[in-house]
């Protein structure tokens, strides 16, 4: 009888040490990070740089897929939000309470951001932009789960004044205060956002404003606004579009016979080399364009050594999914260092500090992010 009442319990103490194994085994399973990645694969907006900002953000997924972060696994979940608004706040919920995800990562539109920004917000999940450059998507918004390590687009509408500005005399023979501008834009969160920085910086710079005017970047025909260019006469045109409502512009522009001194795009369709050239031929080389500086054009020697092997590794990647491109386009840089900006900085952080990858965790590390500055060139570099 003693026997067996002890052979029961050390079956009993087997299965306990067995179940508490498998609840160790389940716990170490667990241990992984599930990030939803949403960007346009579909539609206008995909050529207008959001497929290139996917293709950055996914080599640099996949590479945290293979190595973990401390100790945590990578899980991304795809999305396509297909160049619409509405679709991209409903994979936006979809991913995170259906299949879960403890974040949304992605995104290139603004006029998507601000309404998913919003709903996020509201789910209090956590979300990270890669793009999405518009001041609307924060402003006067007190978010507390809502980040984007990028520029705003008033900044960039700054930026590119500011550059016209000292070139002026030089490039023009003129005074900023008698070169002639037009500042012509799509009429989304993106292009209203760029064209006040526009307007902020030809204030500035004292220049005379001849035209402003937004547009559907749907619109099927733009030769209404040409005409209007036409008319006005600038020596510099000041455009923020994606694509192919540029490619639509520049070709009716030519058609008409339209004639400025410079044209200044304002990243998205404009950082598409490939796009550009496909539908305006060697007058592509001819246009200027602001962006955050390419990872192929930066200087390394200014860099943590520890970046320059990542930007090798993402150019190399890059070149097996798109063999052949002539200009790697700063879109796959800005999608890749965006979210190696998290990977590598934020997520470590929560995990070591914050004890997990929940939402405030995840918002608490965002916010003691601070990356100093390149180092500045030295006179030899």
């Amino acid at each position: 009888m003693r026997l067996r009442m002890a052979a029961r319990l050390v079956r009993g103490l087997l299965v306990a040490i067995s179940a508490t194994g498998l609840m160790a085994s389940a716990e170490a399973q667990e241990k992984k990070i599930k990030i939803g990645v949403v960007f346009d694969l579909t539609g206008p907006l995909a050529g207008g740089g959001s497929e290139l900002n996917y293709v950055g953000a996914k080599i640099v997924l996949d590479y945290f897929a293979k190595t973990g972060v401390e100790g945590y696994k990578i899980e991304a979940v795809y999305a396509d939000a297909q160049s619409k608004p509405d679709i991209a706040i409903n994979e936006s919920v979809r991913l995170l309470e259906q299949e879960k995800v403890d974040m949304v990562l992605g995104f290139f539109s603004s006029a998507q951001c601000v309404p998913v920004a919003a709903r996020v917000e509201q789910l209090k999940k956590f979300m990270w932009m890669t793009t999405c450059i518009s001041s609307a998507v924060f402003n006067e918004k007190g978010y507390k789960y809502v980040f984007r390590p990028q520029a705003s687009g008033d900044q960039f509408g700054m930026m590119t004044m500011d550059f016209i500005a000292q070139n002026a005399k030089a490039k023009f023979d003129k005074e900023p205060k008698d070169l002639r501008v037009a500042i012509i834009h799509e009429d989304g969160a993106y292009g209203v956002d760029v064209s006040r920085g526009n307007e902020a910086g030809a204030k500035k710079a004292g220049f005379n404003v001849v035209m402003k005017e937004g547009y559907s970047a749907t619109a099927p025909d733009l030769s209404a606004l040409v005409t209007k260019l036409k008319r006005a006469k600038p020596d510099v045109i000041f455009h923020t579009g994606y694509n192919p409502d540029i490619t639509l512009l520049l070709r009716q522009a030519r058609e008409q016979g339209l004639k400025f001194g410079a044209l200044m795009g304002h990243g998205a369709g404009y950082g598409v080399y490939e796009k550009l050239k496909e539908g305006m031929g060697a007058d592509a080389a001819y246009i200027f364009n602001t962006d955050p500086i390419s990872i192929w054009l930066a200087n390394q020697k200014t860099m943590d050594p520890k970046l320059s092997p990542v930007i090798k590794m993402v150019g190399e990647e890059f070149d097996k999914i798109r063999p052949g491109v002539a200009i790697r386009s700063a879109h796959v840089g800005i999608g890749a260092s965006n979210t190696y900006v998290f990977m590598s900085d934020v997520l470590p952080r929560a995990i070591k500090k914050y004890g997990g990858v929940d939402p405030d965790a995840l918002r608490k590390a965002a916010l003691d992010t601070d990356i100093p500055r390149a180092a500045p060139c030295s006179a030899s570099a």
